[in-house]
């Protein structure tokens, strides 16, 4: 049997769309039962507060994210596609290098708007990953960028010095809003905004689109760029990231009380239960809650016993702190 100091080991739990911005998940704040998360904040102090607001670039939890890795955290230029090339080894995977990260979309056609659809949508394989990149590369190869494979099937690692200093907005930020609103407008972002132009006429008649197509599988007519920057200095080992529990993101961004509400309660039994237990018994637990403009983090703090006696007596709302997220 583990020893209760392994089984009660320093954690830190982040917990992204906490606090969700579609109206409809919203009203269902009021209505959440989370003992375990209530008993945490209880016992838990508030240690750091990142303030924002939802015109920001970059997710909050994103930001929580960098922080905890060392990774810059200027809007909308976190690494993260240099960092991934880091990590796979890929050839010009060295601090200072500008990378970008795509993500093999569908733009969703209406009659006055194009708005961005979620890329777990489109659910695509390494094959017919790696044979959209293969039509793509000579596009992208004309404008000095070096397309590699990510980490996962219908993500690609774009290598060029274009992305060093190019603000993104993360995908998750951009998802159900026109793609204008978010696409980046600078005079540098021209031959992004100009590939994406030329993916949609190359992938439209694609055999891959095709196939997809046939089977009822949503078409990929494009691509979103976020992860964008470059790195300062050799990234930091993963041992220091939190623990990422992105069970209420697909129902926050689809704006589904229902799921959301359910994602919650399962949150709170399974993950938010053993920390409860491990700041119970004294261990170092942090939590770091995640909504559309803000991260509040806690952790375990010394207490007299007189504000240990008075917090376990008025328990934090948890429905005050997650609309405040």
């Amino acid at each position: 049997m583990p020893s209760t100091h392994a089984a009660h080991a320093a954690r830190h739990l982040l917990i992204p769309f906490a606090g969700p911005r579609g109206p409809a998940c919203r009203a269902a704040i009021g209505g959440l039962r989370l003992p375990n998360l209530s008993a945490l904040l209880s016992r838990l102090s508030l240690v750091h507060e990142d303030t924002g607001d939802e015109r920001s670039r970059s997710m909050p939890h994103e930001r929580a994210l960098a922080a905890a890795l060392n990774l810059p955290t200027g809007d909308g230029l976190i690494p993260w596609a240099a960092r991934a090339a880091h990590q796979l080894g890929l050839p010009g995977a060295t601090p200072g290098e500008g990378w970008g990260l795509l993500s093999l979309c569908h733009w969703q056609v209406g009659i006055d708007d194009v708005v961005l659809g979620d890329p777990a949508d489109i659910v695509i394989d390494d094959a017919e990953s790696g044979a959209l990149r293969a039509a793509a590369r000579p596009f992208f190869e004309e404008d000095g960028i070096d397309l590699q494979p990510g980490r996962h099937p219908g993500e690609w690692l774009a290598h060029g010095a274009v992305f060093a200093g190019l603000a993104s907005a993360a995908v998750d930020r951009a998802i159900g809003f026109p793609v204008s609103e978010w696409s980046p407008l600078s005079d540098a972002a021209r031959p992004i905004r100009r590939l994406q132009n030329e993916m949609q006429m190359l992938l439209y008649t694609h055999p891959v689109n095709d196939e997809r197509t046939a089977r009822g599988a949503l078409p990929v007519n494009s691509f979103w760029l976020s992860g964008t920057g470059a790195l300062a200095a050799p990234p930091m080992s993963s041992d220091a990231a939190p623990e990422l529990d992105t069970r209420l993101r697909t129902a926050a961004l689809h704006d589904d009380a229902a799921a959301w509400t359910a994602a919650w309660q399962a949150l709170d039994a399974e993950a938010l239960a053993p920390l409860l237990a491990g700041a119970t018994a004294g261990a170092a637990v942090q939590l770091t809650l995640c909504g559309e403009r803000s991260a509040r983090r806690y952790a375990l703090q010394r207490l007299g016993l007189a504000e240990r006696a008075r917090r376990l007596l008025s328990r934090p709302d948890v429905a005050t702190v997650l609309e405040a997220l």
